[in-house]
C-alpha cells in the first residue's frame, strides 16, 4: 500500500507497547493481571479499552497472529490464510455450511463489511419474553448504541451505492419494498471494497485501530499466536488459564495466566468449546447451542457492468420479510448483498469446467444477492450444537425442513428483486439451476427446483450464540450483564452471549451491550483492586 499510510500498530510498537508473539517464544512464561480477556474482537476489543480506563491491569490473548494495514494487499489468496479461521475454509460437520469467521488481532471486525445495525426490537422483545434477558431493552441501550456510534464513528453511507447495492435499491423501489441505507463504522474511507482482506488504509474502525490500541497505550498487553487449552477453576471460581503457541512455528510454549477476573470473548464458537474443554458445570445441556443466519446466494447477469468488487462491500439492505410473519413465525430473512472478489465467488458459485469458466468471464457483470434466514426462534428453527473432537470440535448443524421452506421463498424474492433492478439472466445458486431468463421462468423453476444438503449452497458470517445471557439458569449460561452463573470471577462477552441470532449483522449489538457490560464489571472490580 502507498507507503503515506500511518500504520497505528507498527508505530505503537515502536513506541514501546506490550506485544508478545507467542510463536516466538523459547520458553514456558507465566502472567498475571487484575483481567485476562480472551479474545480480541468486537467483544474483547471493546472490554479492554474500557477496563483499562477504569485502571486495571489487562492482558488480552488471541489465539491468531498480529496483522495490520502494513500486512494488507488486497489479495484473497493471502488475506484468508492470514485472518480467517480455518484459511475461510471453515464447513459444519456435515460440509453443509460454509463459515466465514476471523481469525487474528480484532477478530471479525478486522474482516468484516462494517454494517453496523442496532439490535432489532423484535429480538429484544423475544429475549425478554422467552429467553429471561432483563434490562435489554432499546430505550436501556440507546446510550450504549450512541456511545459505540461515536466510539466507532458508525454513520449513514453518504455515498452512492456501488452497482452492486444499487440492484438491490432499484429492484426494492420498483417493487414497492423496505429498503435501508446501511450505516457504516469507517473515517476517510477510501471506498476500494476490499473490506475482507483487511482495511489496508485504516479507515474501517475495527479493534485493530480503536479500542487495542488505545488500551494498550494505557499499559494493558497484547499476547497473540497463543491459544487456550484449559481454563482451571475450583468450586465457584476461576483459577487460571493456559495457552499454548502454535508448535509449526518453533518452541510451542506453554503460557499460563492468572487473573482476579476472566473475560471470554473468543467467539460463539471458541468460548463455548473453552468451557467444554474444562468440564464447567453445563446442567441443563446449554452449552454450544449456536445460529448461522444460514445464508442463500442468488446470481445474476447484467448488461452493464456491476463491478461489485469495487466500493463499499455493503451499503443497503432490505427487512422486507425478515419479521413478516412475526419472531416466532415462519423462518424470515434479511436481504443484502455480498462484496464480489474472484476466490469468494468462484467457491461459492455452481458448475464445474466450461459451465464455471463461463459465468467467471462474465465476473464484471455479475450481481449478487444474499438472503440471510433468522434461525433460533422457535423449534422450527433450533440452531445447532457445537461439539468436542479430538481434534478441536465439530458444528453439527442440521438443516430442516422450515429451513429449505424459507430458502425457496427467498430464491424466489431473490430472484424476483434482480429482474425488477433490470437483470438479464437470474441464476439461483443450488446444483443442477441454469440461468433463468425472465422472472415467470424462475417463479416455476425455483418452485420444483430440487433443493437440499450439498445441493444448495448455504454459507454464513454471522456465528452466534453458545454461551446464552439471561437470568433463569435453565436457559442460560451467564446472567444479563455477562456474570457467570457458575464462577463468580468469569464473564462472557462477545457474540456468544445471544440467545437466539439477530436477525441483523451483529458487530454493533456485541459492541453496545459489552460497553454496558464491561462498564458495570469495571465499577465491580474497582474498588477491591489495588492498581
Amino acid at each position: 500500500m502507498a507507503a503515506n499510510i500511518i500504520d497505528p500498530i507498527t508505530e505503537g510498537l515502536k513506541a514501546g507497547w506490550q506485544h508478545i508473539d507467542a510463536s516466538k517464544l523459547e520458553n514456558d512464561q507465566h502472567f498475571e493481571a487484575d483481567v485476562v480477556i480472551v479474545g480480541t474482537g468486537a467483544g474483547g476489543g471493546t472490554a479492554a479499552e474500557i477496563l483499562t480506563q477504569a485502571g486495571l491491569k489487562v492482558i488480552m490473548v488471541e489465539a491468531g497472529p498480529l496483522k495490520s494495514s502494513s500486512d494488507f494487499n488486497m489479495e484473497e489468496r493471502r488475506a484468508y490464510p492470514d485472518l480467517y479461521q480455518q484459511a475461510a475454509a471453515m464447513k459444519t460437520a456435515d460440509k453443509g455450511i460454509g463459515i466465514f469467521q476471523g481469525r487474528s488481532v480484532g477478530g471479525s471486525t478486522t474482516v468484516n463489511w462494517t454494517t453496523s445495525i442496532r439490535t432489532p426490537e423484535q429480538a429484544l422483545a423475544f429475549w425478554a419474553q422467552e429467553k429471561s434477558v432483563k434490562g435489554l431493552s432499546s430505550e436501556s441501550l440507546l446510550p450504549w448504541f450512541e456511545k459505540m456510534e461515536t466510539r466507532l464513528n458508525i454513520s449513514e453511507w453518504q455515498f452512492q451505492p456501488n452497482r452492486n447495492n444499487a440492484a438491490l435499491k432499484e429492484g426494492c423501489e420498483k417493487l414497492g419494498w423496505e429498503y435501508t441505507v446501511i450505516k457504516r463504522n469507517v473515517k476517510g474511507c477510501w471506498n476500494t471494497g476490499y473490506c475482507g482482506m483487511g482495511c489496508p488504509v485504516n479507515a474501517k474502525q475495527s479493534m485493530l485501530v480503536t479500542t487495542i490500541p488505545s488500551a494498550l497505550e494505557q499499559g494493558a498487553q497484547l499476547i497473540s499466536n497463543a491459544k487456550i487449552t484449559d481454563l482451571q477453576h475450583k468450586a465457584d471460581k476461576v483459577t487460571g488459564l493456559t495457552a499454548r503457541a502454535p508448535l509449526a512455528s518453533g518452541h510451542g510454549a506453554t503460557l499460563t495466566f492468572k487473573a482476579k477476573h476472566y473475560i471470554l470473548s473468543a467467539g460463539a464458537l471458541h468460548t463455548p468449546t473453552i468451557l467444554m474443554r474444562a468440564n464447567t458445570p453445563d446442567p441443563y445441556q446449554l452449552l454450544g447451542k449456536t445460529f448461522l443466519h444460514p445464508t442463500l446466494l442468488s446470481g445474476s447477469i447484467f448488461d452493464k457492468q456491476i463491478d461489485g468488487h469495487s466500493g463499499a462491500p455493503q451499503s443497503i439492505y432490505s427487512d422486507e420479510f425478515v419479521w413478516r410473519d412475526g419472531a416466532a413465525g415462519e423462518l424470515g430473512y434479511k436481504l443484502e448483498v455480498p462484496p464480489i472478489h474472484p476466490v469468494l465467488i468462484a467457491s461459492k458459485t455452481i458448475g464445474y469446467g466450461r459451465s464455471h469458466a463461463e459465468l467467471m468471464t462474465q465476473f464484471n457483470n455479475l450481481q449478487v444477492m444474499i438472503a440471510l434466514v433468522r434461525d433460533g426462534y422457535s423449534a422450527q428453527s433450533p440452531g445447532g450444537q457445537v461439539r468436542l473432537t479430538d481434534t478441536g470440535f465439530a458444528l453439527d448443524y442440521p438443516l430442516q425442513k422450515p429451513f429449505w421452506d424459507a430458502a425457496r421463498r427467498a430464491f424466489a424474492t431473490m430472484a424476483e428483486l434482480q429482474f425488477a433492478a433490470g437483470a438479464n439472466a437470474v441464476l439461483p445458486i443450488n446444483d443442477g439451476v441454469g440461468k433463468q431468463l425472465n422472472w415467470q421462468q424462475a417463479k416455476q423453476t425455483i418452485a420444483t427446483m430440487d433443493i437440499g444438503l450439498l445441493k444448495t449452497i448455504v454459507a454464513s458470517a454471522h456465528v452466534m450464540g453458545g454461551c446464552a445471557m439471561g437470568e433463569d439458569k435453565t436457559l442460560s449460561m451467564v446472567n444479563s450483564e455477562g456474570s457467570s452463573h457458575y464462577f463468580e470471577n468469569l464473564s462472557v462477552m462477545d457474540g456468544s452471549m445471544f440467545p437466539t441470532s439477530l436477525g441483523a449483522n451483529p458487530q454493533l449489538s456485541i459492541y453496545a451491550i459489552v460497553a454496558r457490560n464491561a462498564t458495570l464489571l469495571a465499577e465491580r472490580l474497582k474498588p477491591s483492586v489495588k492498581v
